[in-house]
């Protein structure tokens, strides 16, 4: 050790001797800081802490010996001093006083420290690191002990020194970490500093080591961390310097070269592995012996050296991962990326570039025939590209929301610009209006509620990434007026369950006309029961037609007025002028007008001899009108059908040629097609396996024409949405740049389809011809009130 054995403490010292103190207290202190062990007994203890007190309150002073001389004051005779002069000199003097003790105990902490230094050249390595914790240890301890008994010392000589700002006084127990910092720790850090590097490569070797000791040489440079300017204060400075940097420089020159020589010898998914295992330990050795400080940049400092080196050979690898579903393994990386900045976007590129394609490919698989594609299996093959790849977000990518935009580009992709939707066509919504149209009409599979609840949300998801939203809107609304029109829905909770998501995608605008709807449906079930009840009142020789009415508005419906002209069968046209009375009577100044098309009915047969059994045919009204004439007679000429029905031949062709493809007629002389001079004959040898039949079919000229119909519709729809957008632009700005108000009119638009900026254009001249608009100077707009 670096001190002598004690000696026994001797008698109380003079309290005016410094000489004399300073002998009391140095063989306590030595006995404190040598052989704390040992015990200390309260007589020890007390006889310190009065001597020091008893010193610093003495009123006298005399030699100090090696100290130096200590200005002396005197009481009595002819100098006794003036009340002033009497504070000022006892002042001084309790000033003096302090500072010699202060220096004293200065000059002991050196040459025990400088003692120290001089026994740990002896040692080396683990070695150091023990001797030096040691050391630290009973330092510490001994600090705290001699801090309390030098209490009155600090209570008043060091804190006035303090308040004065007096540079380099500190408290008892900051003077012991500052004198081991400056007189012991600046000798040895480096040393003790390179034997915890050397145990921490050994743990990173897979070797077991005494991390106590680590921990206990990081509290020590925490510890030491005395701010210069503010006593009172401590900063991480000391530590940081002294341990961090160090620690950090180890750390990136180890990895550097594990890593290097790992890439050369394995896999990439293997050296992922290792990279994840290596910075979880650094994880777990900042929990285990570090401090909290370290933790952020020896993360950086890590994900420099394991991540960021190498980040290149991991993004070329990511490919190969998405080619072969290893989601394992693009979670790791997503983890690993992760860590570094910007070191997810080139991975969120390749997969979306990955994901569109793999959607282009699902529908290249389904488009061999564009024609016969049916819409469940075209919205089947873009659902199954996004179910699969959201599944993949979501279980490798961690929900992030920056892989879900790029899942959501790709899929808008693919959605909309496809090997179906060529040259900018509108494919994509009107199959998925007719998907929704399929699962919402009433058929033969029973869809459980819960199922068809949970396809619509799936049509929804298709639906979010389509862009002509209006295109959707005119193909479904048309197929929803047929499902209510004819009674064909399958549920009426679905249809509102389908209607309220459309309206919470796209707003209250888009669904109005479709909410309308339905409620005209219910308008018209109340009017059919008003209608029952007052023809029940009337006296009639025939038994009143069983007749449902629908009552449809013109501005919400989207139908087209009847094609043809038509004579209804004097049976039907009865009952209708007695429905129409009954309608004016209850709403004056309406006006009814017939959608003839749309209009049902169903006969039943007396005259098969084939079956016992009378058959009931499910027909339109045109169909109707033709059979009914058969009452009179069984057979007419193609002239008088025309000429009773009044039907012009391209609908009197069409009713006509599913009758005889029934073979409920039959045409003499044979041929493809009815015509003028041809005659029909009732079929009397009629068979069917169905009681109830089913000839009320669509042909597919006129699935055609209603699609033509509709599109056309669209596109005249857009005009005057476009229109209506920049008028309502230039009322608002009164003047506006060409190429601004077309931006703009883009911005407003989108959401409800992507405006092509010829149409803009050709918009813009409509209503400058109009005098909506004007030209002015410098390719300006302004808007004519």
């Amino acid at each position: 050790m670096s001190m002598t054995t004690t000696r026994p403490m001797p008698s109380a010292p003079n309290r005016e001797d410094i000489g004399q103190t300073w002998e009391y207290l140095q063989n306590g202190i030595s006995k404190i800081m040598i052989n704390l062990q040992e015990g200390m007994d309260m007589a020890t203890y007390m006889g310190i802490y009065t001597a020091v007190h008893n010193f610093c309150t003495s009123q006298k002073a005399v030699g100090l010996g090696n100290s130096g001389a200590v200005g002396q004051a005197h009481r009595g005779g002819n100098d006794t001093p003036s009340p002033s002069q009497e504070s000022h000199a006892d002042l001084g003097q309790a000033h003096l006083l302090g500072e010699d003790l202060y220096k004293k105990l200065k000059e002991y902490l050196n040459n025990h420290l400088h003692g120290l230094y001089e026994q740990s050249k002896g040692h080396a390595d683990e070695a150091l690191l023990a001797f030096y914790i040691r050391e630290w240890n009973r330092y510490t301890v001994a600090a705290k002990y001699i801090h309390h008994l030098f209490r009155y010392l600090n209570r008043h000589w060091v804190k006035r020194e303090m308040d004065e700002g007096k540079k380099n006084t500190y408290d008892v127990y900051t003077l012991h970490l500052y004198q081991w910092r400056t007189e012991f720790f600046t000798l040895v850090n480096k040393k003790v500093m390179d034997a915890v590097l050397m145990l921490v490569e050994k743990q990173r070797n897979g070797e077991t080591i005494e991390h106590r000791q680590i921990k206990q040489v990081v509290d020590s440079f925490v510890s030491l961390g005395l701010d210069e300017h503010d006593a009172t204060k401590s900063t991480l400075d000391t530590y940081r310097y002294h341990f961090e940097k160090p620690f950090l420089a180890a750390t990136e020159e180890f990895y550097k070269a594990e890593s290097k020589q790992f890439v050369a010898e394995n896999s990439v998914v293997e050296y992922m592995k290792k990279a994840e295992a290596r910075l979880a330990e650094e994880e777990e050795r900042v929990r285990m012996y570090l401090h909290n400080d370290i933790a952020l940049p020896l993360k950086k400092t890590c994900n420099k050296a394991l991540i960021a080196d190498h980040s290149a050979m991991l993004r070329d690898e990511f490919q190969v991962l998405l080619d072969n579903d290893r989601e394992e393994d693009m979670a790791r990386m997503y983890n690993l990326l992760s860590r570094i900045p910007d070191g997810l976007e080139p991975l969120r590129q390749k997969f979306e570039a990955h994901v569109r394609n793999a959607g282009l490919n699902a529908v290249a698989k389904v488009a061999s025939d564009a024609e016969k594609l049916e819409p469940k299996v075209y919205v089947e093959a873009l659902l199954e590209t996004h179910t699969r790849y959201q599944g993949l977000v979501k279980r490798a990518f961690a929900d992030e929301p920056e892989f879900t935009r790029s899942l959501d580009n790709a899929c808008r992709e693919f959605v909309n610009r496809n090997e179906i939707c060529k040259a900018g066509s509108s494919k994509s919504p009107e199959l998925l209006a007719k998907y929704t149209d399929v699962l919402l009409r009433k058929s033969g599979a029973g869809v459980e509620e819960a199922e068809l609840d949970a396809t619509l949300t799936q049509i929804m998801t298709v639906f979010k990434y389509i862009e002509d939203k209006d295109v959707f809107q005119k193909f479904y609304s048309r197929m929803l007026a047929r499902r209510l029109v004819h009674s064909n829905s399958s549920s009426d909770d679905a249809e509102t369950s389908m209607i309220s998501k459309l309206k919470e995608a796209c707003g209250f605008e888009y669904t109005n006309k479709l909410q309308r709807m339905f409620q005209d449906m219910q308008i018209s079930k109340d009017l059919n029961t008003g209608f029952r009840e007052h023809t029940k009142g009337l006296q009639s020789e025939k038994q009143p037609l069983d007749s449902t009415y629908s009552i449809l508005g013109t501005s919400f419906w989207p139908l087209t007025p009847p094609n043809t002209t038509f004579n209804p069968p004097a049976e039907i046209q009865t009952d209708i002028d007695r429905f129409t009375l009954f309608y004016k009577n209850k709403h004056e100044g309406r006006k009814l007008s017939w959608l003839w098309q749309l209009c049902k009915g169903e006969l039943k047969t007396g005259y098969c001899r084939q079956s016992k059994t009378p058959f009931t045919f499910q027909v339109s009204v045109y169909q109707m009108a033709i059979l009914l004439m058969f009452n009179s007679k069984d057979a007419h000429s193609y002239d008088d059908i025309a000429s009773v029905t009044q039907l012009t031949s391209e609908v009197l062709d069409a009713a006509l040629g599913i009758l005889l493809k029934a073979k409920v007629l039959l045409m003499k002389p044979e041929g493809e097609k009815p015509g003028p001079g041809k005659m029909f004959h009732l079929n009397y040898d009629f068979k069917s396996k169905k009681i109830r039949v089913n000839l009320n079919v669509g042909t597919k000229t006129e699935q055609k024409q209603e699609e033509a119909d509709t599109n056309k519709t669209i596109e005249e729809d857009r005009q005057m949405v476009l229109q209506s957008a920049i008028v309502r632009i230039m009322k608002a700005r009164k003047k506006m740049k060409h190429n601004l108000l077309i931006t703009e009119c883009i911005t407003q638009i989108r959401s409800r389809f992507v405006p092509k900026v010829s149409d803009i254009k050709k918009c813009i001249e409509i209503l400058l011809d109009k005098e909506y608009l004007e030209r002015l100077e410098d390719d300006e707009l302004g808007y004519l009130a």
